[in-house]
């Protein structure tokens, strides 16, 4: 193989057609931790739309409590709404998606859709369903429901069947009341293993997919899978946003960075598992994705509200130069050449063609030689290597 260098990145910068979004809660991020108190003043929601749109993003996110006071009256709500929805006015930017926050206030520390008191779990329908409303209103078309706090510590304090059937009973009844007003919306849960609760309730990709179909109406209801929550339980996400994409679920997506199994870092997006994120980049492009790149990250506690927009900007460079690494991969003639060595294609052909029976394929099986195939490699690393020299900036 001889590689050579490409041309530079300089030219790359974000537009409206990359429709990338960002939640109010990850710029407006004050550096809050369970070591430290805030190290930024709050972040006026009309004033992050406007710095997001200069920056090139098409697009905000919210939960209810980023933009109004919890339990706030329909004036104040209002009150608060009213900048939002001027700024969005002036700048073009849209809502694509909104989620509501059932984690914060203490009455959720059981949860909301989970919780063993009953009260809570009626509230907590009822609060999700106010942020249905106004992601109508402002045109969402997708609720990402997030159960950060539905989950358990202890194996006593939590019958998890029964918060499954409760679980399903609030997708059952908002499900319903999307139908019910006609709204054009869809619901994307968003897993997650732990942090947090213990174990959180539908923790992967998989999870999910399984809990979904046990719902009234599963049509309504897709994945919002985020990147350090899968790797936080040393999974691969590009193969989870496959899995949703086979089964037609990836309503929605966070990205971020995350390096390997720890606490959910929320990186800028391509910081961390680089590797990772060239793959995540791919099957976004050419898995037929359409929506949203959200990003769901936080500005580290060591940035003022300058370093904020710094990465902020990066997060949507790191993806635009990783897209265009993976073109350049893809259009790679040695590439084209070592994917037919790996056989990459033949895992598109039936193993069983049309007409063909199982008694065809035994009797086929008869002629096979499987100590031959067995001597025969795969050709993955010389694959593999030219990857990674697009990923590094060899080729």
């Amino acid at each position: 193989m001889v590689a050579h260098v490409t041309q530079d990145y300089d030219s790359l910068a974000p537009t409206r057609e990359d429709r990338f979004s960002f939640g109010l809660w990850t710029v407006g991020w004050q550096g809050v931790d369970v070591f430290g108190t805030a190290i930024r003043e709050p972040m006026d929601p009309a004033h992050a739309v406007r710095r997001l749109a200069e920056l090139g993003a098409y697009g905000i996110t919210f939960h209810d409590n980023d933009v109004f006071p919890f339990g706030a009256d329909a004036a104040e709500r209002e009150k608060h709404l009213a900048p939002l929805r001027a700024a969005l006015e002036e700048t073009g930017l849209i809502v694509p998606m909104v989620t509501t926050n059932l984690f914060s206030h203490p009455v959720f520390r059981d949860g909301g859709f989970t919780n063993n008191d009953r009260d809570v779990r009626r509230f907590a329908i009822a609060k999700a369903a106010d942020q249905i409303d106004l992601a109508a209103e402002l045109g969402a078309k997708v609720f990402v429901a997030w159960g950060g706090r539905e989950g358990a510590e202890s194996g006593a304090s939590k019958d998890i069947r029964a918060a499954l059937d409760r679980y399903a009973e609030a997708f059952n009844v908002l499900g319903a009341y999307v139908l019910e007003q006609g709204y054009d919306l869809r619901f994307a849960i968003e897993p997650k293993p732990n942090e947090p609760r213990g174990d959180i309730l539908l923790p992967t990709v998989g999870h999910a997919l399984a809990f979904i179909g046990e719902l009234e109406h599963p049509e309504l209801v897709g994945l919002n899978p985020e990147v350090g929550h899968e790797e936080m339980a040393s999974l691969n996400f590009a193969h989870g946003l496959a899995q949703a994409l086979w089964h037609g679920k990836l309503y929605h997506v966070d990205l971020n960075g995350q390096t390997g199994p720890r606490f959910d870092q929320d990186l800028r997006f391509g910081a961390g598992n680089a590797r990772g994120a060239f793959w995540t980049v791919d099957i976004l492009e050419n898995g037929g994705y359409d929506g949203p790149r959200h990003f769901d990250y936080k500005p580290p506690r060591t940035e003022d509200e300058d370093g904020v927009w710094v990465s902020a900007a990066a997060c949507m460079r790191n993806y635009l130069v990783l897209r265009e690494k993976v073109r350049r991969f893809r259009a790679d003639p040695e590439v084209q050449a070592a994917m037919a060595d790996a056989r990459v294609a033949e895992l598109g052909r039936a193993s069983v063609g049309e007409g063909e029976s199982l008694a065809d394929v035994r009797a086929a099986a008869g002629s096979f030689d499987p100590d031959a195939a067995g001597r025969r490699g795969m050709a993955f690393e010389a694959l593999d290597q030219l990857a990674l020299e697009h990923l590094y900036g060899t080729r």
